[in-house]
């Protein structure tokens, strides 16, 4: 069994590779059960409990792979991260285990990709200007991921603590974007041609009365019915789409426009699936707007560690391992 630490999960995974990977994946699909949650009750006077996700998924005949996501929230007053994963990827047919992969950056890499895919058919062709909500882990991968797919040459980072967005600014300087923080979130969002939020945000950030025709908006932080980075007019006139028909159960983001009518599960336009199969169509005019909605899905975690490990999605074309 190999084993893939973070930095060699990193360069197994370039976005010029993921994202075509994930689109083969969604194009051919694999069997994604539901995920599991487990609480782990801490001894008493130890801080809290920790709560472990696990993720599988499969593609018959040729992978098995499972995603352990620990959320321990003690851990800020131990001086570490609060989530740590971990992915073992597995022969479908055998049940050998292959490999055993740095969850986060896996996780982190595939979620970036995801939101460059769905920007490939919905984002204008001639987007140069990206607008990132966020300075965390996926926020500094989302401009090299979107460079793949679209020109990005500009980048403005907005962040609550405006110091993490300077230097992430600074980081993209050093990567060849034109990049600045942001003092004004309203002005930078009317000035971008795609707005990309991972945050961690429970109440609106951006505001669909600042978006212009033909913005593309990217929300990917709302995975959880709590949780939300836009308000009901991000949504109402836009075009609608979604990474799996589950974004419809989870996000908050979804949920509240939901049960107020301000949309309904028809107004989706396609999935993942439906576009990377051409079952669905994408931005249609250069004036629309375009909302992409991701929550994330153990199928592309399953592409993404089946690309470190250099395994083909269809049988006969394996490497060996």
């Amino acid at each position: 069994m190999q084993v893939f630490d973070a930095q060699a999960t990193r360069d197994a995974l370039p976005f010029d590779r993921l994202i075509p990977a994930l689109r083969a994946m969604f194009a051919a699909g694999c069997e994604v059960p539901p995920r599991h949650v487990h609480r782990i009750e801490a001894p008493e006077g130890d801080g809290e409990a920790v709560t472990s996700l696990i993720m599988p998924a499969w593609l018959r005949g040729r992978a098995y792979g499972v995603k352990i996501v620990n959320v321990a929230p003690g851990n800020a007053a131990r001086g570490l991260p609060g989530l740590h994963g971990s992915y073992v990827l597995h022969d479908a047919r055998t049940g050998r285990p292959l490999a055993l992969i740095d969850g986060d950056p896996l996780t982190a890499r595939r979620t970036a990709a995801a939101s460059a895919l769905a920007a490939s058919w919905l984002a204008v062709p001639q987007a140069r200007h990206l607008l990132v909500v966020g300075a965390g882990q996926v926020a500094r991968l989302l401009p090299e991921a979107y460079r793949t797919v679209r020109p990005i040459e500009r980048v403005t980072v907005w962040a609550r603590v405006r110091q993490r967005a300077e230097d992430l600014a600074q980081a993209l300087s050093c990567q060849g974007f034109d990049a600045r923080a942001a003092v004004d979130l309203q002005a930078a969002v009317g000035q971008a041609d795609i707005i990309s939020c991972a945050t961690l945000a429970t109440e609106p950030v951006v505001m669909g009365r600042w978006l212009h025709a033909g913005s593309h908006l990217d929300l990917i932080g709302s995975f959880t019915p709590t949780m939300r980075e836009a308000d009901d007019e991000c949504l109402r006139g836009a075009r609608l789409y979604i990474d799996t028909e589950e974004a419809l159960a989870k996000s908050g983001d979804l949920l509240g426009p939901l049960s107020r009518g301000v949309i309904s599960a028809a107004d989706v336009a396609g999935t993942l699936t439906a576009l990377s199969r051409g079952e669905a169509r994408g931005r249609t005019t250069a004036n629309e707007r375009t909302v992409f909605k991701s929550v994330g899905t153990a199928l592309e975690d399953l592409a993404a560690a089946m690309l470190v490990c250099a395994i083909a999605p269809t049988a006969g074309t394996q490497r060996d391992i």
